[in-house]
């Protein structure tokens, strides 16, 4: 399939190397011939494809992403692919500095601050905002069966009495917004002190801003309060920051039940220590 794209794209490629980290969709950095860096994607399923086609539409110019080279709509073997330019930097990673911190929410919250357009049909991303309550059931029983799997009998039944006891002290919404979905440090590009942008946008809908810190929050800003601290000074400098603490613990304990279920459907072995971590994420939230 690689082939394919590569032919497809009209690329002469000198070396190719697949990109760590890319939980679903599979994404290979090309140095081209000419010694530039470009980005292949080839997404997990052609409703992917399609909504990162239309998150690019939406964010150029808003926000800072990668510019779009190319897209192949797919076929019948092949969901589709883009061919993307090279943000400079690395992935956000606990080295940061306050300052960086200070632009990842920054970005996060000029993302939030794109709201659905009237009257502009879009095929592939959702906007849930009206029936939130409903869109987050539906996420976490997706999740149900494969979680009922691996989990024994005891904790499974406990975690499904938590999720609708959560469930129901939630705040009221904060939206509609773009939300990215997987707003984590492996998709938040950071050159030094300054922040190049953001990149996957296989998960997007347009939602309640509050699902979208639960990621961030357990890979980045638990960990020291200096970088939370200057995190909320930059989102605050473009729109008010919500209530995390009212919302985080329902989304921490629903991102641990949902990532179990995730493991079983992409395969337990590949996964086991994202399985683990997270089986035990959630016995911390049941007990």
């Amino acid at each position: 399939m690689l082939n394919r794209v590569i032919q497809q794209f009209g690329l002469q490629v000198q070396s190719i190397n697949e990109v760590e980290d890319s939980h679903s969709s599979t994404v290979y950095k090309c140095t081209l011939s000419n010694g530039e860096n470009v980005f292949l994607k080839i997404p997990y399923t052609k409703l992917k494809c399609q909504r990162e086609a239309e998150a690019y539409d939406i964010l150029k110019g808003r926000i800072s992403i990668p510019d779009m080279l190319g897209y192949w709509s797919g076929d019948e073997e092949c969901p589709g692919a883009f061919l993307l330019s090279e943000l400079k930097g690395k992935p956000l990673s606990l080295m940061a500095s306050p300052l960086a911190a200070f632009q990842v929410g920054v970005l996060q919250a000029e993302m939030h601050t794109i709201s659905p357009v009237a009257g502009k049909k879009l095929n592939a991303i959702q906007n849930e905002f009206a029936d939130w309550s409903n869109f987050i059931e539906k996420q976490f029983y997706s999740f149900a069966e494969d979680v009922s799997l691996v989990l024994d009998a005891h904790l499974y039944q406990k975690s499904i009495e938590k999720f609708e006891k959560m469930k129901n002290q939630l705040p009221a919404p904060d939206g509609p917004s773009f939300v990215h979905m997987d707003f984590r440090p492996a998709n938040i590009i950071v050159d030094d002190n300054r922040v190049s942008g953001l990149i996957d946008f296989e998960s997007v809908r347009f939602g309640s801003t509050e699902m979208d810190f639960t990621k961030l929050y357990r890979d980045f800003l638990r960990f020291d309060s200096s970088l939370h601290n200057a995190y909320r000074d930059g989102y605050n400098s473009i729109r008010p920051l919500i209530d995390l603490e009212s919302v985080l613990p329902f989304y921490r304990f629903m991102d641990a039940f949902n990532s179990i279920g995730w493991c079983k459907r992409r395969g337990i072995k590949k996964n086991a220590l994202f399985l683990e971590e997270n089986v035990a994420s959630l016995k911390k939230f049941i007990h």
